[in-house]
Formats: C-alpha cells, structure tokens, sequence
C-alpha cells in the first residue's frame, strides 16, 4: 500500500497540465452523445408517481406492503455482497462491467413493463387479496435480483470510462446541463395532466390504462438509449490482472475512509422521515396538472439560474476542497427547506395554493443557485472515493465498495420504509380517497413530512461531512501519483503481451 508523501514534494496543478491523464480527453463525439442520452434516459420515466400506482391502482394495504419491503430488502442485502463478489472478480476482453450491463438491460427491461401489467392481472380485487400479494412479493424478489447485476455494474462502470479527472467532471456537467433541456421530465408532465383529467372525471379512461401506456412507453424509450450507451462506450481506467478476494474486497471497504463517511452520512439522513413532496400538492391543493402548470410558471425566474450555476462548479473546484463544497451545499439547501416550511405555518399558508405557489418559485430561485455544484459535486465526489481507493490499495473494487455502501442504507431501508408505511396510516391518510379530501391534520403532516421533519431527523448527516479527509493539496497529489502508477502498469502489459507474441522471421 503506498504511504503518503510529503504533499509540499508533489507539483502544483500548473505543473501537472503535461501529464497525460490530465491533459488529454478520452471520450469521443458519438460516446459523449450516447453519455448524455443515457443521463437523459435515467429520469425519463413516471417513477414519481409509483406511490400513486402502488395506493391507488394495484391496492397493495400499506401494512402488507411494509411486511413485503421487510422480506423483499432483506434478500437485497444477501444477493447484493454475492453479486457485487463475483462483478469485482471478473476480467473480460470487452470490460469488468460491461457484459452484464449489456447481459441483462433486454430481461430487465421486460420485467419492468411486467409492473405495470399488476392492476391487470388482478382487476378489482382487495388491498389483502392473498393471490396478489403472493404475487407481488415473488415479482419483486425476481426483479431486485435481476436489478442488482445492472446496478452494481453500473455505479462502477461510470468512474472508469475516463482516467482523466477533469474529463470525468466535464461530462458529469455536460449531462446535467443538456439533459434538462431535452425534455427528460416531460413524461412526469404529460402523465400528470392525464392523472387530473381522469381523477377530474374529463377524460374517461381507467387509471390503470394510462399508467400502462406511459409507463411502458418510457421504459422502452429509455432502455434504447441505456443500451446504446453500453454498447458504444468502454471502460478506460486499467484493473489489476490478479483478481481481488472477497476478503481483501471487504477489507478496502474499512480501508476506504472516503466511502466510510459517504456511508455514514447517507445513513444518519435517511433517519430522516418523509414524503414524496408531489404528495403534499396533491392531497392538500387537489390536484396536479394543474399545480405543475403554476409551479413551471412561477418557477420560470428561476430557470436561468439553474443553467447558469453550473459555470459555478470548475471555478468553486479550483478555489476550494470537496469538503467545503460538499458541508456548504448541505448547509445551505437546510436553510431553504426551513425557510419554506416557517412560511407555510405563518397562519396556515400550507392549505393556501397561491401563497405557497409563490413560496415555491423563491425557494426554487435560491435552490438554482445551487443546482449545477450539487449535481457535479455529489456525482464526483463517489468517483473521487474510488480513485483513492486505487490510491491506497493498488486495485480498484467498485462493485464491492458501492455495494457496501448500499448494504448499510438498504438495511436501514427495510426499517424506514416499515415506518414510513407507519405513519402514514398514524396521520391521519386514508387510501384510494377522492384527491384534496384528507382531513386538515392529515394535510398538516403531508407537509411538515416534505419539509421540517426529514430537516430535523436527518440533520446529524452533515456530521461526517465535516470529517472529509481529501484535501484540494491531497487531491492533486493523489492523481499525479495514480496517473504516473497507470501509464506504468499499461507498459507493463504491452510489455508481457510482445513477449508472448512469436517473432516471424
């Protein structure tokens, strides 16, 4: 394992610019394109209104859903550490990741279009129909099964389709930026315009019919634009020929100080208790074509904004350490939650559409101006974790590491979402009631569970944060050094192949 060296000993950023791994761009026109149409393809989808799926379509009672998530998370953590073992030892002509993202992304995509067959299979029947409940455990098992190859092989393969840093960053804020602009979130529009009208009783068409149809249609669209990404991009970044041991996997986990505290404050800020906020304007403002209609408007000021802070990001990166950058944003998102949620208690202003509509267009005014660093930051700062683990151990164990990570939260998970299923029915909601008729406590809680309480029962995750041990001088010590180890080990491997290779005569 390598020490540390004197940080004072190793070049400053100007005298890295000849360096290869940071000075030269790997990814090509075609594969960038592919890139940004593969982040488009991640939030083209009607995904935010799966609750609404879940409560209202296919029934499932919130008690028995808790008890399923119970069992169905519990064998997420057993196949998770037995995939993510068998992902991190495999070495292929095409990649570590990419078999299996090419593998599995046709079968995964199939059983999705299965999940909203549901309300079909089962038409009319009770929220502790024994049949369907059998049968929703047993998909879900399948599906989560089949979810984590892809998954696991997908948080690593996004850190070595470049070795270059600064190329890494640049992609990272190209996508955020252009994705949004393509209309990523158009399906959530659409869909929630045909959601109203049928709940509205102007368009007479079964739920289930229009969750089918859009549902279906944007796992198609986006599981073409995936899978073209996998087939055209590569992996760049070298793995060590000897394969790593589940136990030396395990052991740079514990190894991985940055992993340990992304873990740890993810842990401690998913105590925070929630709900879906689009949740809180259906039930309390009842509806919700019409509330994303003013919620776009009022939010038009702020748009620019958004654009505009992603110049914000290579500035803030040259002038700044990860962690300043990281505890900065957490701190500041707080104070515009907490300021959102005093606003709607002053006289009850969270039942009062217009006040709150305005409420949400400052809020999202400020949010803006932090939109880019957000998106760029707490994308690459799991890369950054990654690259020091090469760094300190001598290989690389995504797959392994990122599950670890997972494993903990996905443990948490099974507790939280059982409590989440909880107060939901101590508050007050009653299932499959006609939208904006919940009783005023229910309403107040919808809110407060979008806003303070999550604030209040997630706020030791900052903590660990503060304890984020790669400084801006460590940083660039760490990718001269990795830059200089990996240009050696692909001489090496030229080396050994020439000698393999007969001399013809």
């Amino acid at each position: 394992m390598p020490e540390d060296k004197n940080i004072s000993q190793v070049p400053d950023e100007k005298a890295l610019s000849g360096n290869v791994y940071r000075s030269y761009n790997y990814v090509g026109t075609r594969e960038t394109i592919a890139y940004l149409f593969n982040d488009f393809s991640n939030a083209f989808h009607i995904n935010k209104f799966n609750d609404r799926f879940i409560w209202d379509v296919v029934k499932i009672d919130f008690g028995i859903s808790a008890i399923v998530n119970l069992f169905t998370g519990a064998w997420d953590v057993i196949n998770d550490m037995v995939i993510s073992a068998i992902v991190d030892n495999t070495r292929t002509r095409i990649g570590k990741f990419r078999p299996y993202l090419v593998m599995f992304q046709i079968p995964l995509t199939l059983l999705g279009l299965v999940y909203w067959l549901l309300p079909y299979f089962f038409p009319g029947t009770a929220g502790t129909f024994v049949p369907k409940l059998i049968f929703f455990f047993t998909f879900n098992v399948i599906r989560e099964t089949a979810g984590t190859f892809t998954d696991v092989a997908k948080s690593g393969y996004m850190s070595t389709i470049t070795p270059n840093p600064n190329e890494r960053v640049r992609l990272i804020t190209l996508a955020e930026l252009l994705t949004g602009y393509m209309g990523e979130d158009m399906p959530e529009y659409i869909f929630g315009l045909l959601f109203d009208l049928v709940n509205t009783g102007r368009l007479h068409v079964q739920l289930r019919s229009i969750f089918l149809g859009m549902g279906t249609a944007t796992a198609l669209i986006s599981s073409a634009f995936t899978f073209w990404f996998f087939l055209v991009s590569k992996e760049r970044v070298p793995q060590s020929l000897e394969r790593p041991d589940l136990k030396a996997g395990f052991k740079a986990i514990f190894t991985n100080y940055p992993v340990l505290l992304m873990c740890l404050s993810e842990f401690l800020a998913r105590f925070g208790v929630s709900t879906d906020e689009q949740n809180y304007w259906i039930d309390v403002h009842g509806g919700n074509s019409m509330i994303n209609t003013w919620k776009t408007i009022v939010g038009i000021p702020s748009a620019p904004i958004g654009s505009i802070s992603y110049a914000f990001v290579a500035p803030l990166r040259r002038r700044f350490s990860s962690k300043f950058i990281w505890v900065g944003a957490d701190m500041y998102g707080d104070m515009i939650v907490l300021g959102f949620f005093l606003f709607g208690m002053f006289r009850k202003n969270y039942l009062k559409l217009t006040p709150m509509l305005i409420a949400f267009g400052v809020r999202g005014f400020f949010d803006k101006a932090m939109f880019g660093v957000n998106k760029v930051i707490n994308a690459d700062l799991w890369n950054e974790a990654m690259d020091y683990c090469e760094w300190k151990n001598g290989y690389r164990m995504e797959a392994t590491t990122g599950v670890a990570k997972s494993l903990v939260l996905k443990i948490q998970e099974l507790f939280m979402g059982s409590i989440r299923n909880y107060i939901m029915k101590r508050i007050g909601y009653v299932q499959g009631l006609k939208i904006g008729t919940q009783d005023e406590q229910t309403k107040f809680w919808l809110f407060a569970l979008c806003t303070a309480v999550p604030l209040i029962t997630g706020a030791l995750g900052i903590v660990p944060k503060l304890l984020w041990p790669i400084s801006k001088k460590k940083r660039t010590q760490m990718y001269y050094e990795l830059s200089e180890r990996r240009s050696r080990m692909v001489s090496e491997y030229v080396d050994s192949m020439n000698e393999q290779e007969p001399v013809s005569v």
